[in-house]
């Protein structure tokens, strides 16, 4: 069914109709779709617009599509254009002409706006609540091994001893710092398009303010130009989950090292592997692959929105249209990905001994070497240069810095005592790490506490905002 056409006098071309029609993708607005429709009947009801009457057919015609959409008893056909000409018609075969009543003092233009920004509301509640979960599994296994010794690394070199409790914690944070972009999302989202009309709002006693509050946002939209082109909202979402995927992608990358047979350090379960169909041997860690290889799609998502944004005049413009698609991929991508890392970091066993053995190998020790030096006063660059001429020695004779016999420590620099045996410890390396966010056990404990302690306050505060957009809904 077709919303527009009385000043045309032929119908379009085939190839112009399928290049306009977006009903195959934009079809899961419809829910959202009906509930701003619900909203928007309201409003032309107590202005008057609609008799009480008319009001009551078109509102329970409303909610039975509400239950035939989500039934799949209805949706569209192949002459629908897109799921708001879908949705009218299915109004009109229920109430005949007094269906197409909705349309007065709306737009496609502020429609879709309000449709979009519904859905994407629903849609990143969703993978906030999945990425909870991802850190809580990340928690949970970082708590299991926070006494647990490995090497640390920088350029891919060993670099320092850690807890690897510490190691595992640290995806927690970056996740974070997502959820709090989420938050911060919502805030410039919850402003409501409808009532913008075409882009100039309207001439009929209609009330925006009144559909934004029954809509569950925060606000109405104080420029109606800005509200049917703005897509803000649309880019900083794909930028949101293209950083979750970025973090995803490296936690993907570190579980394809740890799982190879130099490191050992990680076995991902069988339920979270696939095998070769030729070399009877393989146990891939393909989640991890996968969510390395998916993070370039949700990038890509982000870079074809910007792009097509660019160059677009205000107000509408049909480019638009190409909205949804990256959006509603970069939704779906990351509710595959995240549970499936979630599952393999639940999953994945490490091996103690191996990275133990690996702590104070690489000399991993020498920054202990200059620190106990500047504690004996020695300025940090000569301190530096000494600890660099003891892993030169080690070097040379083949052997880890803790061999290094006390005459020779001390032929580098006479502050090289035999004191410093107990700090050439991986226990002692581990234990001097007390600065905040440091990696001793003491400090490890405490970070462990606050993540836990934000975690919860993300999980209360994202669910409060399900419940009420769930309720919202329903309404």
């Amino acid at each position: 069914m077709s919303l527009w056409g009385g000043r045309f006098s032929e119908e379009p071309a085939d190839a112009v109709f399928a290049l306009s029609r977006s009903v195959h993708f934009d079809w899961r607005l419809a829910p959202y779709d009906l509930r701003a429709s619900l909203a928007h009947l309201a409003v032309l009801e107590s202005s008057g617009l609609l008799t009480s009457e008319v009001s009551a057919k078109i509102r329970g015609a409303l909610l039975e599509l509400i239950e035939e959409v989500a039934s799949g008893a209805f949706t569209y056909n192949d002459t629908d254009e897109d799921v708001h000409s879908a949705l009218e018609r299915g109004l009109t075969e229920k109430l005949g002409e007094i269906g197409g009543s909705l349309r007065a003092g709306r737009s496609r233009n502020d429609q879709v706006a309000t449709d979009l920004r519904l859905y994407a509301i629903d849609a990143m509640l969703g993978i906030a609540q999945m990425t909870i979960a991802l850190q809580q599994a990340l928690l949970s296994k970082a708590d299991e091994y926070a006494d647990a010794p490995a090497v640390g690394f920088t350029h891919m070199q060993h670099a320092q001893p850690v807890l690897f409790g510490h190691e595992l914690a640290k995806h927690a944070h970056a996740f974070n710092r997502d959820l709090d972009r989420i938050d911060d999302w919502f805030i410039r989202t919850s402003v409501s398009p409808l009532g913008s009309g075409a882009l100039a709002g309207s001439s009929l006693p209609l009330s925006p303010e009144a559909t934004a509050a029954a809509l569950g946002f925060k606000k109405s939209a104080g420029n109606s130009i800005d509200a049917v082109s703005d897509r803000d909202f649309v880019a900083e979402a794909l930028f949101v989950t293209s950083m979750i995927g970025m973090h995803l992608s490296r936690i993907g990358e570190e579980w394809c090292i740890w799982a190879t047979t130099e490191f050992g350090w990680a076995q991902v379960s069988d339920s979270h592997s696939t095998g070769s169909s030729i070399m009877p041997q393989k146990k891939n860690p393909d989640m991890a692959e996968l969510a390395r290889g998916k993070a370039g799609r949700l990038v890509g998502n982000l870079t074809g929105v910007l792009t097509m944004l660019k160059g677009l005049p205000f107000a509408y413009n049909r480019d638009l249209q190409e909205d949804k698609e990256p959006l509603f991929d970069s939704f779906d991508t990351l509710a595959l990905v995240l549970p499936a890392v979630t599952g393999m970091v639940s999953t994945t066993h490490f091996d103690r001994a191996r990275m133990a053995a690996s702590a104070p190998t690489g000399y991993s020790l020498a920054t202990e070497i200059a620190d106990f030096l500047v504690r004996a006063h020695v300025p940090f660059a000569s301190a530096h240069e000494a600890a660099g001429k003891c892993v030169a020695l080690a070097e040379n004779k083949k052997i880890e810095l803790h061999e290094i016999s006390d005459a020779d420590l001390s032929s580098i620099h006479p502050a090289l005592t035999p004191d410093i045996r107990g700090v050439l410890t991986v226990e002692g390396a581990l234990a001097s790490r007390t600065t905040y966010g440091g990696t001793a056990p003491a400090a490890l404990a405490r970070q462990l506490a606050i993540l836990k302690s934000e975690v919860s306050a993300f999980e209360a505060n994202f669910s409060a905002k399900s419940n009420a957009f769930s309720g919202m809904m329903s309404a």
